[in-house]
């Protein structure tokens, strides 16, 4: 199965945000090439809230051109063959930490964006660090930080926020 083929599933068994899950199944049935940074209509991105073992706090980068605090993540690879891990991929590439693991149950949340390079149609997973891990940041960031929950609007926008709580829920 492609990467395309592993995003219109997964997409088609999440459940929750109606109108935005259409709007990505229909860019992809669109766009053979919508996995991919090159499409210039817009590409599905996968991202990772990284979230410490006791279950408090959330890991985020300050990245380097967009200059926000952020979860993990960004453009699928042709290494990726799904979703799942090309948002593991990036959390692991971003944080540092090996060993992350998914919340069960698919993403978490959907979030459409503007960028530099195009819209990004971001599906977004939670990803719990293992005991004892240590972050190290990346070359695609300024800083890494752990927040607590309480702190996580008073330094992220609103998508950050929106994945926090759907996370929470999951968690």
């Amino acid at each position: 199965m492609s990467l395309h083929d592993d995003a219109v599933l997964v997409l088609k068994e999440y459940e929750g945000q109606d109108g935005l899950r259409q709007l990505y199944l229909d860019h992809l049935a669109a766009h053979p090439d919508g996995m991919w940074k090159g499409c210039a209509d817009g590409h599905i991105t996968a991202s990772a809230l990284v979230i410490d073992p006791s279950r408090e706090r959330v890991l985020l980068t300050l990245h380097k051109k967009l200059r926000m605090w952020l979860q993990m993540g960004g453009h699928c690879e042709p290494v990726d063959d799904t979703l799942a891990r090309a948002a593991l991929r990036e959390g692991t590439e971003e944080s540092g930490i090996a060993g992350l693991t998914l919340l069960p149950g698919g993403p978490v949340r959907l979030d459409r964006h503007h960028t530099p390079c195009a819209w990004h149609l971001d599906v977004q997973y939670a990803a719990l660090a293992p005991e004892g891990a240590v972050e190290a940041i990346s070359d695609e960031s300024l800083d890494l930080r752990w927040f607590p929950y309480t702190e996580v609007a008073g330094v992220a926008d609103e998508s950050v926020v929106r994945l926090l709580e759907a996370a929470r829920a999951r968690l």
